[in-house]
């Protein structure tokens, strides 16, 4: 039978089939070690085949098919190891906060850097928009000239008061959506109004650090009444950069990707080189000076930071 991974509990997975039943599964051993170099070889909207054991209402995945594209992150525990957090993606959504957690720019554009270098489209959800100072309301602002200057869509939200939430429905009309952000950044109460019933459990913010709590410990796909599924993913304090090479890095910026081919060396680095169309452009005030800060904290592997 074929189905579609929809939650991930690290040793069991639930499949989804054809028919809409749905299996817990496991993995064959073999499967396992072949080829794989993460620490979950299977992961959320994989689609795969799998087999009924015998007697019992459980199940074994025996193929995974060929992914379309992933979005991976470094293991928190394991340091060398990575973790797929979702297959198969359309589009890749941050929820973002100013305050009660503040997601930092670097946060930001690492996760869009991520998503760039795994070929998946991107946007920004600025979400608590009821909680918003005058002063905030400027500083959203700026975020917002920064990143729609380079392609990548804005939403204002409040999902505790369900402001503007009909954007986000239709963006996520028949698509397969990653939800992301830092814990505390209201993801679940946001779902929570995108799916009546689903009734998510919604965490406070520790007064302490102003970080949320987790209350998302695994990935899981949920169904969207409008068509479509939403991925909900784990609160991520930090997002550890993998797999990019430095020369490559450029690429995933798209206001130096525009401009690299400029730079009078093929080889530019775009940190002092003469001659560098980027560090003009920067200097010219046509790149940003946070994105280039976090262009080179990328660049010389500063790329953890909250």
């Amino acid at each position: 039978m074929k189905g579609l991974v929809i939650k991930s509990t690290g040793s069991w997975y639930q499949v989804r089939t054809m028919d809409g039943t749905v299996v817990d599964c496991r993995i064959k051993g073999k499967f396992r070690t072949k080829d794989i170099k993460t620490t979950n070889p299977v992961a959320v909207g994989d689609h795969v085949e799998i087999e009924m054991e015998s007697a019992q209402d459980t199940a074994v995945i025996t193929k995974l098919e060929e992914r379309k594209n992933y979005i991976i992150r470094k293991s928190v525990n394991l340091s060398k190891q990575a973790q797929i957090i979702a297959a198969n993606l359309d589009q890749a959504l941050l929820v973002v906060t100013l305050a009660s957690p503040r997601t930092s720019l670097g946060f930001i554009d690492r996760f869009l850097v991520t998503a760039e270098a795994y070929d998946i489209p991107a946007a920004l959800i600025f979400n608590k928009l009821d909680l918003f100072s005058e002063e905030g309301l400027e500083i959203l602002a700026a975020y917002e000239d920064i990143y729609t200057g380079i392609g990548y869509p804005c939403y204002h939200v409040s999902a505790l008061e369900g402001m503007n939430l009909d954007q986000v429905r239709s963006l996520l009309h028949d698509k397969v959506t990653l939800f992301s952000g830092h814990s505390g950044v209201g993801k679940s109460t946001l779902i929570n109004q995108l799916i009546p019933g689903i009734e998510l459990k919604t965490g406070e913010i520790s007064e302490w650090s102003d970080k949320g709590q987790h209350t998302t410990t695994f990935a899981e796909m949920h169904i969207l009444p409008e068509g479509g599924y939403l991925v909900d993913t784990p609160g991520i304090r930090e997002l550890g950069i993998i797999d990019i090479e430095q020369q490559e890095l450029g690429h995933f910026f798209p206001e130096i990707r525009e401009r690299m081919n400029s730079c009078r060396f093929n080889n530019c680095r775009h940190i002092n080189e003469p001659g560098c169309a980027v560090l003009s452009a920067v200097e010219d005030g046509e790149i940003e000076p946070s994105r280039y800060d976090s262009y080179l904290s990328i660049y010389h592997g500063n790329d953890t930071r909250s």
